[in-house]
């Protein structure tokens, strides 16, 4: 067996083929340390032309947070484009199968990898061969930072992938196989993940341990890495510390299980508006019940890091070191202190009414959280729980086990207490021999040393005995240690490695009896996620006027604001309504520089992404179409790392969305076509947004070029938007400032040559000023003006949106028969204002 058996484990290293080299060339080959913990360290063998591995010195920093390893693998010859894909996080026994057909541009993949955010990407060695590259080289490009290592292809065994799964997965999650068995490239992807998993921890996983299921991508939206960016979700584009994100407004976690899972949900959102109303359900009986909201937030303070417990708890060491044994005593009293917080939790449940919460409350009286915790307290002591302070900590893991379980633990506790006792003493004796304010101090690095709070001058001649040594100074106060309390360390670190040998033995012993009711623990950490995470959206309703949101077939948001800027700015932004519906889903928005137009873009994405993941709202009133996928094209920098340009860095955007935009899509176009002259950026404009014309996602397009404005002439669906700017004419120096109202109104902006106004204002000489106005006005005399909408046109348009308002009225109307009389009635003498007078008289 692949996990019972010991002795396997010595061939793993001869058997698998790691290679490692440099990213300029297969040739140069490398042989180092894996970046993956400070506990292990891999050799890998030298076999260059086999494949390689990609680092970078700034993957350093990267690898201090990451923990996942993906494995990726794509179907060859007419399976190209069938992408398998396993990953696993190091902090989490968790393995996630993936598999998808993706197209040319394998926007799908890399949107997965961004969100997993990999330490290690592991591939199949033929991946880099002529002709397999494109997935390869896109990968490669595109996480830089990022170790990559290729694996022989025999390593991607869908037969031993599915093996893997059925002796690992816990019986609870035992209907992945139904899923995936017929998935060849996912378990293909498990099969060398898995292997090499082992490999590097020098660690199998228990039998029956891991959680194991299957993630499609149709359950969820899809955002692309640079929409991600671009809208700052999970990091701030001018410093990645800054919390100016829509992850840094809505975390109010208090555990990281509930900030991995707000992080996922904010770059993953819901697509179900089933599961979303379930959410939100929840979310309001908090906000109502605040006793409800105050207890469960207590309890939920209280967890530590449950999914990174289980990790370490369903791993079995190939080798037994003080270390290992340290770590598995550390961790059982982690797992007491959780199944102690099952009751308290059980208990802020009780009252609850939502189904989800009562789901959550069924859930936690599971007998087995009941018949491990009565298992632990057999053996560990009824006070031995989680405290902070190494020292607490480490006399916690000394005492851990009940006295007369083990003789010969119980003399090696007495002789610590001793030792430790002794140290004391003799700081004490040190103190009154030279008549200074020693005291004993405590570190995990250290061990036992002396510091003391003096003033140089209190000292003889400035300063410490000459008996002193390895002696630090910060302002008044100093830490040093001497010869003896050296060896009185020593004594207490043989000791301690006794006790820990010994209550490690203990501890096997009992976790052993333990792991067949352990899996109980997965719906424990899963519960206590959510809870946090819908904890903390409730939290933010506290901090700010959200609303809960609706989910229909229309964009309807009343005075909306931007969620982040409200955060920076530290007062209310200035709102705006939002209407987008089948028959007007595409609205094309100008104004000058600096009036509101990106902000108010990227306001809209975020509540979109708010809404669907459970969340309120930063509106009066919101309703929303579940969007499949959001796109943005947002900025004009270059990019100087793939020597792209802004044009062509734009182009390759407005493609991509192009290519995987669909009719439920949101898409936010901020600018389009201003990388190149005017004449061709018009010119793309207008095709690019005749073809999104013919789709029915929800389109916003801000734009500075007013010639497109009259494509509502010509497509009834179009909508024009400006946002308003007032004209203030200083008495002191007789020129006129523009003033910003940041509000949106209906129609296109009537300002003309507002960038020569902005120019104005900055330190451009007047002269330059001056010329440049009576450029632009013999240039505008020589454009001809746009003809205006023919009567036949603006019939046409009239009736169209008469249609579409019956239609939706027909879908979605609450009105009783009364109200539905007058308000058919409005519509038609809104359609009788919008007609041409001509055609009123006849229809008359």
């Amino acid at each position: 067996s692949y996990l019972g058996d010991r002795s396997s484990c010595a061939e793993n290293g001869s058997m698998l083929n790691f290679t490692s080299s440099s990213a300029q060339g297969l040739n140069s080959t490398c042989i180092g340390k894996l970046p993956l913990s400070a506990s292990r360290s891999v050799c890998r063998s030298r076999t260059p032309h086999m494949g390689y591995s990609v680092t970078s010195s700034s993957a350093v920093s990267a690898h201090t947070t990451a923990s996942v390893i993906v494995a990726v693998v794509e179907g060859r010859g007419l399976a190209r484009g069938e992408v398998g894909m396993a990953s696993i996080d190091l902090k989490n026994p968790e393995v996630i199968l993936s598999q998808f057909a993706d197209n040319t541009t394998y926007a799908k993949v890399i949107t997965k990898l961004k969100i997993l955010t990999p330490l290690e990407i592991i591939m199949p060695n033929t991946a880099c061969d002529a002709g397999n590259t494109k997935l390869f080289g896109l990968i490669t490009e595109h996480f830089k930072n990022v170790t990559f290592t290729t694996v022989q292809r025999k390593y991607f065994n869908e037969t031993k992938g599915l093996e893997y799964i059925e002796q690992l997965c816990a019986s609870e999650f035992s209907t992945i196989f139904m899923e995936v068995q017929s998935k060849y490239y996912c378990l293909a992807a498990a099969a060398a993940l898995l292997k090499y998993v082992e490999f590097i921890q020098n660690s199998v996983y228990a039998p029956k341990s891991l959680k194991v299921h299957f993630q499609g991508s149709e359950k969820t939206a899809m955002i692309d890495s640079s929409s991600a960016q671009n809208l700052e979700l999970v990091t701030n584009n001018r410093d990645s510390r800054n919390g100016h994100t829509l992850f840094g407004v809505l975390n109010y976690t208090k555990t990281p299980g509930g900030s991995r899972r707000l992080r996922s949900n904010i770059l993953e959102p819901l697509v179900d508006a089933e599961t979303i109303n379930t959410r939100l359900d929840c979310v309001q009986e908090l906000l109502q019940d605040e006793e409800l909201f105050f207890g469960l937030q207590a309890v939920i303070s209280k967890f530590l890091d449950t999914e990174q417990l289980l990790s370490v708890l369903v791993q079995i060491p190939k080798q037994d070191t003080v270390k290992t044994a340290e770590s598995k005593i550390t961790n059982l009293i982690y797992l007491k202190h959780t199944l102690e917080l099952v009751e308290p939790l059980k208990a802020a449940l009780r009252s609850c009414n939502t189904p989800l919460l009562k789901a959550y409350y069924s859930s936690l009286e599971d007998r087995r959280f009941g018949i491990i915790l009565e298992k632990i307290t057999t053996v560990i002591n009824d006070d031995t729980r989680y405290t902070k302070g190494c020292l607490s900590m480490r006399t916690q893991k000394c005492y851990a086990v009940k006295p007369n379980i083990n003789e010969f633990l119980d003399i090696a506790r007495r002789t610590y207490t001793e030792i430790v006792d002794d140290i004391a003493g003799m700081i004490t004796q040190l103190a009154e021999k030279y008549n200074l304010p020693m005291k004993t101090s405590f570190s995990s690095a250290r061990g036992f040393f002396i510091q003391m709070n003096a003033d140089c001058s209190t000292l003889p001649s400035g300063q410490l005995p000459s008996e002193f040594t390895k002696i630090t100074k910060m302002k008044n106060t100093y830490s040093f240690t001497s010869a003896d309390l050296i060896k009185m360390n020593e004594r207490c670190q043989e000791s301690l490695r006794e006790i820990y040998h010994m209550t490690y033995l203990i501890v096997c012993k009992l976790l052993n009896e333990i792991y067949e009711h352990i899996h109980c623990l997965y719906k424990l950490s899963d519960i206590v996620s959510m809870l946090d995470m819908l904890l903390s959206f409730a939290h933010v309703c506290t901090v700010s006027d959200y609303v809960r949101p609706e989910f229909t077939d229309t964009l309807a948001i009343k005075q909306g604001w931007h969620p982040i800027l409200e955060k920076i700015a530290m007062e209310k932004p200035v709102s705006n309504n939002t209407y987008l519906t089948e028959g007007s889903n595409f609205l094309i928005i100008t104004g000058p520089n600096m009036s509101g137009k990106s902000t108010y873009l990227k306001q809209i994405a975020l509540c979109q992404i708010m809404a669907q993941i459970g969340s309120y709202v930063p509106a009066e009133y919101c309703s929303f179409r579940i969007a499949e996928q959001i796109f943005t094209r947002i900025g004009m920098d270059d990019d100087i790392e793939t020597n792209a340009s802004t044009f062509m860095k734009e182009m390759k955007e407005i493609t991509y969305i192009i290519q995987n935009a669909n009719d439920k899509s949101l898409i936010i176009i901020d600018e389009l076509g201003r990388g190149t002259s005017a004449e061709e950026g018009i010119g793309i404009c207008y095709a690019a947004c005749e073809y999104l014309l013919n789709l029915k996602a929800f389109t916003l397009f801000a734009t500075h070029f007013l010639e497109l404005c009259h494509i509502d002439a010509l497509y009834p669906n179009v909508e024009n938007y400006h946002f308003e700017v007032q004209h203030v004419r200083s008495s002191a120096i007789k020129k006129e400032k523009i003033a910003y109202t940041y509000m949106l109104s209906k129609g296109y902006t009537e300002e003309k040559n507002y960038g020569l106004k902005a120019a104005e204002v900055s330190s451009l000489p007047p002269s330059i000023i001056l010329d440049a106005k009576e450029i632009t006005n013999h240039i505008a005399k020589q454009i001809l003006h746009q003809q205006e909408s023919t009567p036949e046109m603006m019939k046409h348009r009239a009736v169209y949106h008469l249609a579409m308002r019956l239609v939706q009225t027909a879908r979605n109307s609450r009105l009783d028969s009364d109200s539905l009389r007058i308000y058919l009635k409005g519509l038609k003498k809104k359609y009788k204002a919008s007609c041409p007078a001509a055609e009123r008289n006849d229809e008359q």
